[in-house]
């Protein structure tokens, strides 16, 4: 319970209607969720106006409104406060009602296209190791040391991310690792957020369905690096051309990694399998768990944020060679008898399926790969052309199938994928919109020795077809239809 005049201080109020002398219980932006003495927040979303669901709440329990426009039957019971913009309010409301817990806590924040989850999850595995209580926000899943609580975003929504901070705060957790998307940091999610860094991965092709332009989509992502404080620090990927534009207005303590320019954390890759790195860092030869160029690049990124978070060099090192990455991003089976080898990644994105192909490439000249991708509904629609000429550049065989359809005909998703690609790619596809029967057809192409790349879900054990999520694991078929060749 809080007091509103407590929670108010710090947003921009345009005016008050009624009385604010009153206590608020929590608080909620879905109307559905109103209980007494809350209060409901409202915005104009992408989908839904929150504004015609203020009644709704009121009939719940809300005693407290925060709109952009206020209702046109007034309710004398109720206190309405009018802001500019509800979405930024809400962040700081909700880190107000929860008594600021980033500020208790050292959060390190990673944005960028790819890489986000492997940096963050390595990151709290590694502090976890080193003996911390920590936090960890992700993709995959939110986690509290070892309580997991699964994840339904890549950032929540800020009243639920405040909350969670609290219950990270409570717990004794002294470090957060969390990702931050750019929905987030346009939608003002991550405002109220006390960060004591970020981390800056890459920036690519992707989300254009919602940024619309590229430019757009950059200028988010530096937004979150230009709202650092001075005693924060922001480390980005040199080597991306894009990297040093991130930190161009930050006030944060810059710092670089890479590994083709000079960098203050600086790598060279000694070799490259599917089994692991081996790299130089530092001055210092170190094995990894973890394969490829973008790994390694992952890599130096904890590293760097490590030093800057007060670990020691040696210890840092030594933990890092026995972690491995994030759930589904370039997890590898093997089929006992025919000795196929599978492996599923998250890449979902054109760049991130080049990485994750030329990876393979390197470590297996003498061997087909035959790759399984296809493109989520409702989504950036012009990257769909770009992931099969990406996989049909890289692969033997390409198997063009179903992702998250979501409204979409899938069909439909199949054909822009194929728009753009050549005769000899053409020669390359086959189009089988259903992905259990891609999977297993993958399999049964497959020669002993060669690689069946799993691309674009990962982690993810749902498919979304016409609005209803039905259980679907890449893992589960994979290891299926390695059981149905050993039959």
């Amino acid at each position: 319970m809080q007091q509103l005049l407590h929670i108010i201080k710090g947003i921009e109020i345009i005016q008050i209607v009624g009385d604010r002398d009153r206590t608020i219980s929590s608080l909620v932006i879905d109307s559905r969720k109103a209980t007494a003495q809350c209060m409901f927040i409202a915005w104009k979303g992408t989908l839904t106006d929150g504004h015609q669901y203020i009644a709704q709440a009121v009939t719940g329990g809300a005693t407290a409104v925060v709109c952009e426009q206020l209702p046109e039957n007034i309710d004398s019971s109720v206190c309405y406060i009018q802001v500019k913009d509800a979405q930024q309010s809400a962040a700081l409301l909700a880190a107000a009602f929860y008594g600021h817990p980033s500020a208790q806590m050292k959060v390190t924040g990673v944005t960028g296209t790819n890489g986000k989850t492997t940096v963050a999850t390595v990151l709290f595995k590694l502090f976890r190791e080193l003996g911390y209580d920590c936090g960890l926000i992700s993709t995959v899943r939110n986690q509290i040391n070892e309580t997991t609580i699964p994840a339904t975003h890549t950032t929540p929504d800020s009243v639920s991310l405040q909350a969670l901070f609290r219950q990270m705060a409570d717990a004794g957790c002294s470090h957060v690792f969390m990702e931050v998307s750019s929905h987030a940091i346009h939608q003002h999610r991550v405002s109220g957020i006390r960060f004591e860094g970020g981390i800056f991965t890459n920036i690519t092709h992707d989300h254009l369905d919602y940024h619309h332009t590229f430019d757009e989509y950059i200028r988010v992502k530096k937004q979150f690096f230009d709202q650092l404080p001075k005693d924060a620090f922001a480390i980005t990927n040199v080597d991306d051309k894009r990297g040093m534009v991130m930190l161009q207005n930050t006030a944060a303590n810059r710092k670089t990694y890479g590994l083709r320019n000079p960098a203050d954390f600086k790598g060279k890759v000694l070799d490259n399998a599917l089994d692991g790195l081996h790299m130089n860092i530092d001055k210092m030869d170190v094995h990894f768990r973890m394969s490829g160029l973008f790994n390694a690049y992952n890599l130096l990124a904890v590293y760097g944020a490590a030093q800057m978070l007060g670990a020691e060099k040696l210890e840092v090192l030594a933990a890092l060679s026995n972690i491995k990455g994030a759930e589904g991003r370039f997890d590898t089976y093997r089929s006992p008898n025919e000795r196929i080898l599978g492996i599923i990644d998250y890449a979902h994105t054109p760049d991130a399926l080049l990485n994750v192909l030329a990876t393979i490439k390197a470590s297996s000249r003498e061997h087909q790969i035959i790759t399984v991708v296809g493109c989520g509904g409702d989504r950036d629609r012009t990257k769909r052309p770009l992931m099969a000429q990406v996989a049909c550049e890289h692969s033997h065989k390409v198997i063009l199938t179903s992702d998250n359809p979501r409204s979409e005909d899938p069909e439909a998703i199949l054909n822009d994928m194929e728009a753009e690609l050549t005769y000899s790619h053409k020669r390359k596809v086959l189009r089988i919109s259903d992905r259990r029967t891609a999977i297993k057809t993958a399999c049964s192409l497959a020669q002993p020795e060669d690689i069946v790349l799993i691309a674009g879900k990962g982690h993810e054990n749902y498919q979304e077809i016409k609005g209803v999520r039905q259980h679907f694991d890449d893992r589960e078929e994979l290891l299926d239809a390695f059981q149905q060749l050993e039959k």
